[in-house]
């Protein structure tokens, strides 16, 4: 398969970054870009290089559908015969082979919505709600990475309750050993799932890379719940609750959030208000 489309996302951004860090290191630290140069024989035209690249890179999109493919191919296949494959025969890996899976239109894990959480920047929202409702009814959760992953995007989405439903499953992966391999070690990529739907879904967390944003959508039967996080050495707590959250610098430096405003730097000891956003 060719032009995968987490493979693209994920490789043009990594590109971007780069350019951005070098650029950064020449502005700011002067020495620091002057080592980087030297050690590494960086020239001017490889950087421009990257950006070319990221600019070019070709992320495949169906006009019909309205849907990111997941790779060059993956729509001229059928779809896996869901309804004639017995409970039993799940993890689907464990009973076909897999190159009988992959000549099917069928995911252990949803890698397209994945992209979508990690780059949620590069897709518009009625992208993001036509790629989740393309990719979601074939994926199996046969990986414990994925439950997680669709938690995240769906409260992205504003599928309130899809999004607690996959934080369940998420949550029991080890606590029910709902895969029944809990006894070979604690699915600990999974686990950081949770705590990444609590602080990326429900709190909507985005960070630009220059400045925060919060779009908080506590589900609706929970009263309220609250994290720490770190940023560039400042301390945080995000306190969530019905109406949206608030967000305290405990300490360190102070920290840019992005509002309907701008954006504004919040200085230890102060705190930001943030209202609950409402999706159409």
């Amino acid at each position: 398969m060719n032009d995968n489309l987490y493979t693209n996302v994920m490789a043009r951004f990594n590109m971007r970054y780069a350019s951005r860090v070098v650029e950064s290191l020449a502005e700011w630290n002067p020495e620091a870009y002057e080592s980087l140069v030297r050690r590494l024989k960086l020239e001017q035209a490889e950087i421009d290089g990257w950006t070319e690249a990221a600019n070019s890179m070709f992320l495949p999109f169906d006009e019909e559908l309205g849907i990111h493919p997941q790779d060059d191919t993956f729509l001229e296949r059928e779809v896996w015969d869901f309804a004639n494959t017995p409970p039993e025969n799940y993890p689907l890996l464990l009973h076909y082979h897999p190159l009988v899976i992959y000549r099917f239109q069928v995911l252990k894990q949803a890698d397209v919505v994945l992209a979508m959480f990690l780059r949620s920047d590069q897709f518009t929202l009625e992208q993001k709600r036509r790629n989740f409702d393309y990719y979601d009814p074939i994926t199996t959760g046969d990986s414990s990475l994925s439950a997680c992953v669709q938690a995240v995007a769906a409260a992205q989405i504003g599928y309130d309750d899809i999004a607690v439903d996959y934080f369940r499953q998420a949550l029991f992966v080890d606590l029910a050993n709902t895969h029944g391999n809990t006894a070979d070690g604690v699915h600990i990529a999974s686990a950081g799932g949770v705590w990444g739907t609590v602080v990326f879904g429900f709190a909507g967390l985005y960070d630009s890379g220059i400045s925060l944003r919060f779009s908080p959508r506590l589900p609706k039967e929970w009263v309220g719940m609250s994290f720490r996080i770190q940023r560039h050495g400042a301390r945080m707590r995000v306190d969530l609750d019905a109406d949206g959250c608030t967000v305290f610098v405990l300490s360190g430096n102070g920290v840019p959030i992005e509002t309907a405003n701008g954006v504004v730097r919040v200085e230890t000891g102060e705190n930001m208000r943030v209202q609950r956003v409402e999706l159409p």
